[in-house]
């Protein structure tokens, strides 16, 4: 046996693919066997077929981290499972922006790997950016107390999910020039829109990137913390000023931040429904298909909007504690390989653009689960990977290919030392 082959048996990344091949074909075919659907056994076979192809294709077209791409497909490929169980014609749309996320994710590759200059795409980002979230105040609907989706032929779409994408690139270029004022007024013009669509939860996510990039740069405690601990206390200066006299625009922050500070005094409510069910999940879950933490929710007295505020919650309840752990600490790993990447980056564009999908990864994810176990009050962020939606599961997969894009830059990097090295050995 040849020493690649070795290495390719010994790869935790193989192990890890069949593993997901596996769990899917189970799954898919116990949905099939409780609701005898002949699209639940073409499932069984076609989801574990796409698993296989994502994770054994795209490393041929380019060099990519294998363990990261397998963690993010069987993120993405659990929420059409669960979102199809659920509702069928949920679940084929999530397939379907499953599919659209990764065409995106491979472009976001290419851009990475292959643009090595950003400056003359900087102000078109910018104004791109703004323009994008200002559409929501002519075109938007509210839901849930912000006013941050449009609606367009019938399709909606969150701008502020895209938005992200050349928000990391702008940061990213503006910090690895020492541009920090410039950084900060952009993220601050950002927040400015946000804040008029009442979008409080993706606001924070985007101010704690800026933050952590500025960390990242800087290594200056004082300064980060000052920038925090200024906007907070701006914050909190503004809402007790203005609540009063704009009630209705804080009614609905009124109402998180009391469920929040008394749980049952508004009962039930999201996270009452979301917590009895992880305790009526218990350690192994219920088992697929068979819990109704999720299932008609408008009519059954589940868990409101549990597809995507609650989809943690949901899963934990058929799935088991034990299993939301592990996807805990798989969120964990997507985090550990952005940050192995960009440790490894030769530049510090792409240093920073990889310490800013990790921050974006790590913050939403921490948001939204530590709102569903009342840890924090609740904001209306999505999940990556998860929750349905094809804004946050584009965006997510576009974060992922930054992260490969640079993962493949930093190994076509090191081949080019490697040759360089062998040359010169030639030479002496």
């Amino acid at each position: 046996m040849s020493e690649k082959k070795k290495r390719r048996r010994s790869d935790p990344a193989l192990g890890m693919l069949m593993a997901e091949m596996l769990f899917f074909f189970l799954g898919f075919l116990q949905l099939a066997i409780q609701g005898a659907k002949w699209e639940s056994f073409l499932l069984a076979l076609v989801v574990p077929a796409i698993i296989f192809a994502g994770n054994e294709i795209l490393p041929r077209l380019y060099p990519s981290d294998r363990l990261l791409l397998s963690l993010t497909n069987f993120l993405c490929a659990l929420s059409v499972l669960v979102l199809y169980r659920w509702d069928a014609a949920t679940g084929l749309s999530q397939a379907v922006s499953y599919g659209v996320g990764v065409v995106a994710m491979i472009l976001c590759v290419l851009f990475a790997r292959y643009i090595p200059q950003w400056k003359r795409f900087t102000p078109l980002l910018i104004l791109g950016s703004f323009a994008f979230l200002a559409l929501p105040a002519f075109l938007g609907k509210e839901i849930n107390g912000a006013k941050n989706w449009i609606s367009l032929g019938g399709f909606s779409a969150q701008p502020s999910e895209f938005v992200k994408l050349p928000l990391l690139l702008v940061l990213s270029y503006f910090l690895s020039q020492r541009k920090v004022v410039w950084a900060i007024l952009f993220a601050g013009g950002c927040l400015v829109f946000l804040g008029i669509q009442r979008d409080l939860g993706t606001a924070i996510v985007y101010y704690g990137v800026l933050l952590c990039m500025l960390y990242a740069l800087t290594g200056s405690l004082a300064l980060v913390g000052g920038l925090a601990g200024g906007s907070i206390a701006a914050l909190a200066g503004m809402y007790f000023i203005f609540q009063s006299r704009f009630h209705q625009l804080f009614e609905y922050v009124n109402n998180r931040l009391a469920i929040w500070r008394d749980l049952w005094k508004d009962a039930p409510n999201q996270i009452t429904y979301g917590l009895m069910a992880v305790v009526n999940g218990g350690p192994f879950g219920t088992g697929v298909g068979l819990g109704n933490a999720g299932y008609n929710t408008r009519t059954h007295g589940g868990i409101p909007y549990a597809e995507n505020d609650f989809i943690f919650p949901t899963i934990i309840h058929e799935f088991g504690m034990v299993f939301g752990l592990i996807l805990l600490c798989m969120y964990g790993f997507i985090i550990v390989r952005a940050i192995m990447i960009a440790r490894r980056s030769r530049s510090a564009f792409h240093s920073l653009l990889c310490i800013g999908c990790a921050a974006l990864i790590s913050i939403q994810s921490f948001i939204i689960i530590a709102g569903n176990f009342k840890l924090i009050p609740l904001t209306g962020v999505t999940l990556p990977f998860l929750s349905a939606g094809g804004s946050s599961m584009v965006s997510s997969l576009c974060v992922i290919g930054f992260l490969q894009g640079v993962a493949s830059r930093n190994e076509a990097g090191v081949h080019e030392d490697r040759a360089l090295a062998m040359q010169g050995g030639e030479a002496e």
